[in-house]
């Protein structure tokens, strides 16, 4: 793939990457403007001396957070993620369940979702997906926990799906355990007016407004608290948050806006 896009390089006026760091060892030898986001963890010991190698070429991050472990590199911006404006129907009531979406791993903690909806007595709805790397988590530690009466596991849904299963929830479950760079789920639940209970963890605090969109948490005992809180936010208010900050549309202009910054450096570059 990389090789192709290399072959057609000079027909573009700016090549957008998002494939992490592959590209970088080749298109830094070649004359052409490029911009790379990052998508994933950056916390990887090993990340440190590669991205040196590569600091000067310009980045964008997908949250400020994700930036804490390579500080160091040039980010361009910072541009969250966004979801087409009517790809989520809003839903106005409160539902009477708890959800969970994503994948069953241990970063992801469906173990502590289970332990809330048996604590605050609510049935938990878990639709995830198990990866092949997470398969003996899911037999040794989360499955033994779906026999309780509190839990239900639906497996993975479909994009089509997520909107009932999110819009009817009481509120969504992310308590997860590790520096997430996003969360498209979070946004995905705002969409649909359902606030969310994440863990005090990587982009978190940028994406949730605590007490108005959610509740931001470290502890069982204090998303308890909170889930007790939910039934006074305002879901019109977690949609209107949404159609704010995270459409596509928005996050498209952003880098619409990165495009031109580009082109105009390699013209005046060019000029001189």
């Amino acid at each position: 793939m990389l090789e192709e896009v290399i072959k057609r390089a000079e027909l573009f006026d700016i090549i957008h990457f998002h494939i992490e760091y592959l590209h970088l060892p080749l298109v830094s030898r070649m004359n052409f403007p490029f911009i790379t986001t990052l998508h994933g963890r950056l916390d990887l010991p090993e990340y440190v001396p590669f991205f040196e190698k590569f600091k000067t070429y310009p980045f964008v991050s997908i949250s400020y957070s994700q930036r804490k472990p390579l500080p160091f590199l040039n980010y361009r911006a910072n541009v969250y993620h966004g979801l087409p404006e009517n790809l989520y129907k809003f839903y106005p009531s409160k539902g009477e369940y708890l959800a969970f979406l994503g994948r069953i791993s241990p970063e992801k903690r469906p173990d502590r979702a289970i332990e809330i909806a048996e604590k605050f007595g609510m049935k938990l709805f878990i639709a995830a997906k198990v990866d092949k790397a997470d398969e003996v988590y899911f037999k040794e530690v989360i499955k033994p926990l779906l026999k309780s009466p509190w839990v239900e596991y639906i497996g993975e849904i479909s994009d089509k799906e997520k909107n009932e299963f999110l819009g009817k929830a009481y509120a969504l479950l992310f308590p997860i355990d590790w520096p997430e760079p996003f969360g498209l789920v979070m946004i995905e639940a705002m969409a649909c007016g359902t606030p969310v209970i994440a863990w005090n963890c990587g982009s978190v605090p940028e994406i949730i407004e605590h007490g108005k969109t959610g509740f931001i948490v470290e502890s069982i005992e204090e998303a308890l608290e909170a889930l007790d809180k939910v039934k006074d936010l305002d879901r019109a208010y977690c949609r209107k948050v949404f159609e704010r900050r995270f459409t596509a549309r928005r996050m498209a202009e952003e880098y619409v806006k990165i495009y031109q910054e580009l082109s105009k450096e390699t013209f005046l570059l060019k000029a001189a």
